[in-house]
């Protein structure tokens, strides 16, 4: 049963609005870690090597098949948590410059997400 007219501008008003949030989440700083593009690619290269490790060792087949295989798995592990392990991001203005936080307790729950919300929008 197809939508109406009115329910199909509905939806896409409210996918349009899904897309505008998502994408604000995602490009949204959190705190002062972020990944590191390099740490991803040499994170990514590590993997690939574990894997030809695996690889290796399950055509060697005997003892030293089961050593390579466990270095590579080792190699894909260790490649995963450099690719995904966030770093410091150097951050260009001084203490000063950025708005004095509120202390935890001072606003309710609600109220935080209120003016999180307002700085969201006013930032389009």
């Amino acid at each position: 049963m197809p939508l109406s007219e009115q329910e199909q501008r509905l939806l896409d008003e409210m996918e349009r609005h899904l897309l505008h949030n998502d994408a604000d989440v995602v490009s949204a700083p959190s705190g002062d870690r972020a990944l590191s593009y390099r740490n991803l690619v040499y994170g990514a290269l590590l993997l690939l090597a574990g894997v030809g490790g695996l690889i290796v060792g399950v055509i060697l087949g005997d003892v030293w098949g089961v050593v390579v295989g466990v270095i590579g798995f080792a190699a894909m592990l260790g490649g995963v948590m450099l690719a995904v392990t966030p770093v410091r991001r150097s951050t260009s203005s001084t203490p000063t410059e950025r708005a004095p936080k509120r202390a935890r307790g001072s606003a309710s729950f609600m109220d935080r997400m209120n003016d999180r919300w307002d700085r969201r929008q006013d930032g389009r």
